[in-house]
């Protein structure tokens, strides 16, 4: 029997092309670690690799129907992988070859590989019609998009997300905070001035709720998108400028501003980021004010838990923010009025938006708390 790690197959594709200046040699290993999605991969790509279909389109889907074939009406399926979270196909047609991907979460991906642009285009466009769901219409909703670095390089995923209208959440701020944050939600473009939004204080305090709020209040002339990995983002440039310029399939939105939100991101932003996370605070400076920034009208908004004073100083430098706000505790005052009438409003000291609702709502906490071990003598 070979070895775990030897090569059980090997696969060499012809590398004949229509025309002999487009051939190139292209061969691929199927081991025992592959999959029969290994093998629609190659499949999939094997006429792309030799030459014979040189022009790639890709798209990506949210929200299809479960009805939707995604393939071109009349085609046949020559290769279907059905798993529990996803189905994926192989259909040749002719002069073009088609790969469609969808999982249990109604998003999808659609990719052609043609004897020429337009076919491949044409392609895409029958697949997709009429594939998607219609988007919610709910006015309490935002579609905001999700950026994440995955197997296949930077994805982004769009969804609803339900956000508040500033005036609803208004009175969880403090009178100061607040007023700041009303002339935050009232502006426009013409009003831009820095490029950065810093929302910093400690965690419960509201800053996630704001950043929904102003998703909101932007929506009509600024897309929000979500970064999960936020140091992966500034690692990679190319995941960067994929994010910065805007995901495949948004000509619709090309003329919108974009707001970046990264959430948590103290390790980009303290002051030993410049020696600890490489060029990461380089690049999000570059993004806010350097030569990226100015060629994309992009906004980066971060929050952090972070004191302001143990921020990099290049962060806060006067002119690179646009809004730099202190989302602090309510204090006693401002806590008692927010609570109203509640039996415990009297006896309330400063708190944490999170702590007055919890205890409006009487939430106790779920824990199990271990016996502490006896160490003994040693520590």
């Amino acid at each position: 029997m070979p070895e775990r790690n030897e090569p059980l197959r090997l696969i060499e594709f012809d590398s004949t092309a229509a025309d002999p200046a487009d051939a190139l040699p292209w061969s691929a290993v199927l081991d025992s670690y592959s999959t029969p999605r290994d093998l629609l991969d190659m499949l999939a790509l094997s006429l792309f690799g030799r030459g014979v279909q040189p022009y790639y389109r890709k798209r990506q889907l949210d929200r299809v129907r479960a009805d939707a074939p995604l393939r071109p009406p009349g085609s046949v399926i020559s290769r279907s992988i059905v798993e529990s979270e996803s189905l994926s196909i192989l259909v040749l047609g002719e002069g073009w070859a088609l790969r469609s991907d969808r999982w249990a979460d109604k998003s999808a991906t659609v990719e052609v590989t043609a004897i020429s642009d337009e076919l491949a285009e044409r392609i895409v466009a029958e697949t997709i019609r009429d594939a998607e769901e219609p988007a919610p219409t709910d006015a309490a909703s935002v579609k905001m998009g999700f950026w994440h670095q995955g197997d296949r390089g930077a994805n982004r995923r769009v969804l609803a997300v339900t956000t508040p209208e500033w005036p609803e959440i208004r009175g969880n701020y403090g009178t100061t905070v607040a007023g700041a944050l009303d002339r935050l939600m009232a502006l426009r473009p013409a009003d831009i001035r820095g490029r950065l939004l810093l929302l910093h204080g400690p965690p419960g305090t509201g800053k996630t709720t704001a950043l929904r709020a102003l998703a909101r209040s932007w929506s009509d002339w600024c897309q929000a998108d979500c970064v999960l990995d936020p140091e992966t983002l500034f690692a990679k440039p190319g995941y960067l400028m994929r994010a910065a310029m805007g995901a495949e399939g948004e000509d619709e939105e090309a003329d919108r501003w974009r707001l970046l939100i990264l959430e948590d991101c103290d390790e980009l932003i303290h002051a030993e980021a410049k020696s600890t996370s490489g060029q990461g605070l380089s690049r999000l400076l570059n993004l806010t004010d350097g030569m990226l920034g100015q060629s994309r009208e992009v906004l980066v908004a971060i929050s952090t838990n972070e004191d302001l004073s143990r921020l990099h100083p290049a962060v806060t430098r006067p002119g690179r923010c646009l809004a730099q706000l202190e989302i602090g505790k309510l204090t006693a005052a401002e806590a008692r009025t927010w609570l109203g009438d509640h039996p415990a409003a009297g006896s309330v000291t400063e708190a944490t938006l999170a702590e007055l609702v919890a205890l409006r709502d009487g939430a106790g906490s779920i824990a199990v708390t271990a016996d502490p071990v006896d160490a003994g003598m040693y520590l």
